[in-house]
């Protein structure tokens, strides 16, 4: 039906609206980030644009312009929780731990059970070292969304940093996925420096993976320097 509108002559704000929204919705995040930018431009945003145009960056690698359509976002007096928890991801990035603690904050009391904001969370209590703190908000995040694979995967990456055993291959698993956990695990042992972890994550991820897996032979290389 837009399609057709627009073949029909239509343009203008409204359309441009219309068009971020369905690439956002579609995963087209560049194409979002563009037309949202250029309702920004020209004085016809609102919050939910900043937020959309945040995140879109956000999830193709672009801190700074997030950092811009996040903040206008969060202006609004009315900002979602989403706008609140990309704020945190942003801070985050930055390594400002009071900047996320407070945007994580706000995001859960607009929606306490979103799993996906605590995950977040925990993911920044790793960031900082405090792998017990992490377990703890991944296991909850775990319980509000047990089909969430990521959610899974950071559990299992902060339990592996506390526990003297290395993640064991799942039923069925690939080899490519067992490998790349075997790799976080590694990295997890050189955060907590764990030299010796680290080097038998790596090397059992590059013998599991059934190929030269670059990310661990990089990775395995460096934990090799003392």
């Amino acid at each position: 039906m837009i399609g057709r509108a627009v073949a029909a002559g239509a343009n203008g704000p409204p359309v441009e609206r219309l068009l971020g929204d369905l690439a956002f919705k579609s995963g087209n995040y560049v194409e979002a980030l563009t037309r949202y930018q250029h309702l920004r431009a020209e004085n016809h945003s609102d919050g939910i644009v900043c937020e959309r145009a945040g995140i879109a960056a956000l999830k193709i690698g672009e801190p700074t312009a997030a950092e811009a359509m996040i903040e206008c976002a969060t202006a609004a007096s009315d900002a979602s929780w989403r706008a609140w928890n990309a704020r945190g991801v942003l801070a985050d990035l930055k390594r400002d731990s009071t900047a996320a603690d407070d945007a994580y904050d706000r995001a859960l009391r607009l929606s306490p059970n979103k799993a996906e904001v605590v995950n977040n969370r925990g993911w920044s209590q790793l960031l900082r070292g405090d792998w017990v703190q992490a377990i703890e908000l991944f296991e909850r995040a775990a319980a509000l969304d047990p089909g969430s694979t990521r959610i899974r995967n950071n559990l299992e990456l902060a339990r592996a940093a506390l526990d003297s055993d290395l993640p064991r291959r799942r039923p069925g698993e690939s080899d490519q996925s067992w490998a790349a956990r075997l790799n976080d695990a590694g990295v997890a042992a050189q955060l907590l420096q764990n030299r010796e972890r680290a080097v038998a994550a790596f090397t059992q991820a590059l013998e599991a993976s059934g190929n030269w897996y670059v990310r661990a032979a990089n990775n395995l290389a460096a934990a090799g320097n003392p």
